[in-house]
C-alpha cells in the first residue's frame, strides 16, 4: 500500500507545480465599446425596427419619428423663398425699363449738345437733361439696392429651409455603426424627446480584453505585442487564442477586488487592453486570461 500511497503524493505534487507553472500572467473581463443611440428629434416614433440581439449594418434605416410639422414648416419656407424671389424678377424689369429711358436720354444729350452748339437750344435745356439722367441713375441704384435686400433675404430664407431639413432628417433613425443590439430602451407609438436613449449597441466583431498586470510584469507589456488569451470552453477546460496589446494605462491604481493578478501582495498594478478578434465566443464581461508568450519572457530573463 505504502508504494501506492507514495506515487499518489508525487502525482499531486506534479500536478501542483505543473499548475502554478501554467498559470496565466493577468486576469480580466471582455469588453466592447458600446453606443448608445438616442433621439436627435422630438416627436411620436412612428416606427422602431430593432430587437435585442440583432445585428445592424452602419447607416441602415430602423425606424422613424413623425416629421409633419418640420414638413409643413420646410413647405412654407420654400414658398415665402418663391413670393420673395418674384418680387427679384418685378425690380429686374422696372431696371430693365429705367436703363433703355437712360439710353434714349443719352441719344438726346448728343443731339441736344449739337443743338446748343448752333445756337438752337438754351443751356438749360442741356443742365434739365443732365438733370433727368442723373435721377434715373440713382433710381437704377436704389433698384439695384432693393435687389441686394432681397437676395439676403432670399439666402436666409434658404439656410431656414436647410435648417427645417436637416431636422427632418435627424427624424429618420439610423444604425450609426455595424454592430449588435444590447438593449432596446424604447417602442413604436411613444412619444420621445431629443437626447433620450432609444437602443444601446456594440461591434462585437473585435472585443477588448482588459487585465491588469504588476510593476514587475510592465517591463513585458508593449503596443503592438502579441499575447496568448485563454478563455472557459468548458467546465475543465481552457480555450486559447491570440490577441494583441492595444493601450497600456499611463498610471497605477490599486487591484480591483474582482480581479485576481499572480503576486497577490501587489496592491498597484497597470490596465491592459488586449484587442481580439470575435467570432462569437466571447461576450461582454466574459472572464478571460493572458499569457506573454514564450519568446517575450525568454527575451526578458536575458
Amino acid at each position: 500500500m505504502k508504494p501506492k500511497y507514495y506515487l499518489l503524493i508525487a502525482v499531486a505534487l506534479l500536478a501542483a507545480c505543473t499548475g502554478r507553472n501554467d498559470r496565466s500572467d493577468a486576469y480580466g473581463n471582455f469588453e466592447a465599446v458600446e453606443v448608445t443611440i438616442s433621439a436627435e428629434a422630438s416627436g411620436k416614433i412612428l416606427a422602431l425596427e430593432v430587437t435585442e440581439g440583432q445585428t445592424l449594418d452602419s447607416a441602415q434605416p430602423i425606424g422613424v419619428i413623425d416629421s409633419v410639422d418640420l414638413v409643413l414648416k420646410r413647405q412654407q419656407l420654400v414658398a415665402q423663398q418663391r413670393a420673395v424671389s418674384t418680387r427679384i424678377r418685378d425690380l429686374d424689369a422696372q431696371t430693365a425699363v429705367m436703363q433703355q429711358q437712360l439710353e434714349n436720354m443719352k441719344i438726346d444729350q448728343i443731339r441736344m449738345e449739337k443743338m446748343f452748339a448752333d445756337g438752337a437750344a438754351t443751356k438749360k435745356q442741356v443742365d434739365d437733361l443732365i438733370g433727368s439722367m442723373e435721377v434715373i441713375r440713382k433710381q437704377i441704384e436704389s433698384v439695384e439696392t432693393q435687389k441686394a435686400g432681397i437676395h439676403d433675404q432670399v439666402a436666409a430664407t434658404g439656410k431656414q429651409i436647410e435648417q427645417v431639413s436637416e431636422s427632418v432628417r435627424k427624424c429618420r433613425i439610423v444604425s450609426p455603426i455595424r454592430g449588435t443590439v444590447l438593449a432596446k430602451y424604447a417602442e413604436k407609438g411613444e412619444v420621445t424627446i431629443f437626447g433620450k436613449p432609444l437602443f444601446k449597441m456594440a461591434n462585437l466583431d473585435v472585443m477588448t480584453l482588459k487585465v491588469y498586470v504588476s510593476g514587475d510584469q510592465l517591463h513585458q507589456v508593449k503596443i503592438g505585442r502579441e499575447v496568448d488569451v485563454l478563455y472557459d470552453k468548458g467546465p475543465t477546460e481552457l480555450g486559447k487564442t491570440t490577441g494583441i496589446i492595444s493601450w497600456i494605462s499611463p498610471t497605477a491604481e490599486f487591484t480591483p477586488k474582482t480581479i485576481q493578478t499572480r503576486d497577490e501582495r501587489i496592491n498597484l498594478v497597470y490596465s491592459v487592453k488586449v484587442r481580439i478578434k470575435n467570432d462569437g465566443t466571447f461576450k461582454i464581461g466574459m472572464p478571460g486570461e493572458i499569457r506573454f508568450k514564450e519568446e517575450n519572457k525568454t527575451s526578458t530573463n536575458q
